[in-house]
């Protein structure tokens, strides 16, 4: 049991990180649902990662290079795989008039107008909301923030039906458990609930959900569910709410 939970571990770490994880044989054809519970996880520890190069960063530098820092460690130790999918999506939704269309422009490599857009805009908002508080909420912020948003992909995934095809994900999956759903909230919320002050990210955590449920019903009406590249703009999208949210919280609006 510990083994097989290990090797899922190290699957999900293997899917969302930069981070060797050593040779992994012989995936099992449900992995995705099966390792799905660990990605929170792994997103509190970019977070957590992210947020501490950020501190140290304002010991020499001021603003807003450390925040700029932090932000490129977090983009860094993720392969940017959230942020492609984002700009895939944008461009998708954003270009495409047809489903077909739409997933045929989500396999595209190449970014378009509307993506580089939403690149733009999303990473603007991000950094001007980490920027807006001090280092160490600031890093308290990325810890909460990228954990609940591997939850909110996790909670889409769950939720919605696959799309088509996309070789970033596997399409011959299990259903995630009702036990899996609840680790991954478990892990998913637990480090903002240490990091925060409760009600700041009880009510960043309620509109970034908000948000990334939006994004997912859009998904579902424009291309009948998710596919690898929409659970990266509901990442980006839930990750982006929430710091706003949460810097306005801290710091107060103006």
């Amino acid at each position: 049991m510990i083994a097989r939970e290990l090797r899922l571990f190290r699957i999900a770490l293997q899917f969302l990180t930069q981070v060797p994880a050593g040779s992994i044989d012989d995936w099992p054809p449900d992995w995705l649902a099966r390792s799905a519970k660990y990605m929170p996880f792994i997103g509190a520890v970019i977070g957590l990662i992210a947020g501490t190069v950020l501190v140290a960063s304002a010991i020499f530098f001021p603003e807003p290079l450390p925040t700029v820092i932090g932000l490129a460690v977090a983009i860094g130790l993720s392969g940017a795989m959230h942020e492609d999918g984002l700009a895939d999506t944008v461009d998708a939704f954003g270009g495409g008039k047809t489903r077909e269309r739409r997933l045929e422009i989500m396999k595209d490599s190449r970014i378009g107008t509307y993506g580089a857009l939403g690149l733009i805009v999303v990473l603007a908002l991000k950094g001007a909301a980490l920027v807006a508080v001090d280092p160490v909420s600031a890093a308290s912020v990325l810890i909460a923030g990228h954990a609940g948003a591997r939850l909110a992909a996790v909670m889409a995934m769950s939720m919605l039906p696959h799309a088509g095809i996309n070789t970033k994900i596997s399409h011959k999956r299990s259903e995630l458990t009702m036990g899996e759903v609840a680790l991954a909230a478990i892990l998913g919320l637990t480090p903002g609930l240490i990091v925060l002050h409760l009600q700041t990210f009880a009510i960043a955590t309620l509109f970034a959900f908000v948000a990334a449920a939006l994004v997912a019903a859009l998904a579902r009406k424009k291309i009948g569910g998710y596919t690898g590249d929409v659970l990266g703009a509901v990442e980006q999208v839930y990750e982006t709410v929430f710091f706003m949210f949460a810097a306005a919280l801290i710091s107060g609006p103006g």
